[in-house]
């Protein structure tokens, strides 16, 4: 759980901050100073063991270790945006990340004996296996659908479904019609995404987990007795995943997704409790976000009003009023949309979780868009 949680907070940290290129210089010094004050945190914390355990040679090895890949990070980041590439550097690599968790699971070579003898990790290998070594060929099937703690041919197909919704909802869009004043016959459009912030509620909810997380740790391995302490959380290792803790209890345990459906069925309050969380705190980032980031009805009616543009069939001063019909409530259902399709993807256990799978979804089809529109500039300029 909390392998890649130092890379999400330190990589939604620096979106976060990146929202003006007057603010560049800054954006990397905070970014380095976020990255070396949570490798110091995390170290300190007990994520990579006792300090006492590692010794400090060690200890600040692993975060000059942390700190470095923080600076390489911001680095490539700011390679790609000066033009090298496309998109941004911190969704390519969030992506990434993600997507090796998928193909990882699903082809991972590697043995894990959990009780029933030696395993392969990955599901689709696994399934290979069982139906060679056994006999009943159908009680094989049976267990690489639906086998236990590790990933399953069932949490692929899931993933790959999840994967085609959000793809599907990615379509649905309100086009709203606009045209020139001074170009006369110049018509435009101006589309609303049911997906109006893209991503950003899912990377501000999951940072806000993860946060919680690392905090709730910090303070149960030190004060495991405080009635408030574990309020915030109650943790336990896992027994199928070395070395890492997972929540069994407090708020910590809450926001976390049911871990099956039969964990469902046993504490239905938990399922729900994580339902109204995904959807509530999805819903307020995303409206949140269309404030800070400049995308309100109002920063869009201004910046088209800048450019000349006109909504046919309405007045210049009903322009924000026309606008704000559509982005609060897309902004808004948008998010919700997200929420829910996370915990969708969580409840049929999709590999990767909701969070990610959402990620990589909106991330790839970002960078889809971007390709295309440079192409279409390209064959514009050649006059293709």
């Amino acid at each position: 759980m909390q392998q890649h949680s130092f890379g999400l907070q330190l990589c939604s940290s620096y979106c976060i901050f990146g929202l003006s290129a007057h603010l560049n210089g800054a954006q990397k010094l905070l970014g380095i100073l976020i990255a070396v004050g949570e490798a110091v945190a995390y170290v300190l914390s007990g994520m990579y063991g006792s300090v006492g355990q590692l010794g400090v040679g060690n200890a600040i090895l692993i975060i000059i270790q942390l700190c470095f890949a923080g600076i390489i990070v911001i680095c490539l980041d700011e390679l790609l945006q000066k033009g090298y590439g496309l998109g941004s550097g911190i969704s390519l690599f969030i992506a990434t990340n993600i997507c090796e968790n998928i193909i990882w699971k699903a082809f991972s070579p590697t043995t894990i004996n959990s009780g029933r003898g030696a395993e392969f990790e990955g599901a689709v290998i696994a399934m290979f296996h069982l139906l060679i070594t056994r006999t009943d060929k159908v009680r094989a099937l049976r267990e690489a659908f639906y086998r236990q703690n590790l990933p399953n041919v069932t949490n692929l197909l899931a993933t790959v479904l999840i994967f085609l919704i959000v793809i599907y909802f990615q379509g649905f869009r309100v086009v709203l019609p606009v045209r020139s004043k001074n170009a006369r016959g110049q018509q435009g459009s101006y589309p609303i995404k049911l997906f109006y912030t893209s991503n950003m509620p899912i990377i501000l909810q999951s940072a806000l987990v993860s946060n919680l997380y690392f905090i709730s740790q910090l303070l149960y391995r030190k004060y495991s007795g405080n009635f408030f302490v574990n309020l915030l959380g109650k943790w336990k290792e896992s027994e199928y995943s070395g070395g890492q803790f997972i929540p069994v209890g407090g708020l910590a345990y809450y926001v976390t997704a049911p871990a099956s459906l039969a964990d469902m069925a046993a504490n239905p309050f938990h399922a729900l409790f994580y339902l109204v969380f995904m959807l509530s705190a999805c819903a307020l980032f995303s409206k949140t976000w269309i404030e800070v980031s400049g995308s309100s009805a109002r920063d869009v009616a201004k910046q088209l009003k800048e450019q000349q543009m006109v909504m046919p069939g309405h007045r210049d001063s009903n322009l924000q009023k026309e606008l704000n019909r559509y982005i609060p409530t897309a902004a808004a259902f948008g998010g919700m949309c997200i929420g829910a399709l996370t915990v969708l993807a969580d409840f049929m256990g999709a590999i990767g979780s909701g969070t990610g799978i959402l990620l990589a979804v909106t991330i790839i089809y970002q960078y889809f868009e971007t390709f295309e529109k440079e192409r279409a500039s390209e064959l514009g300029f050649f006059g293709l």
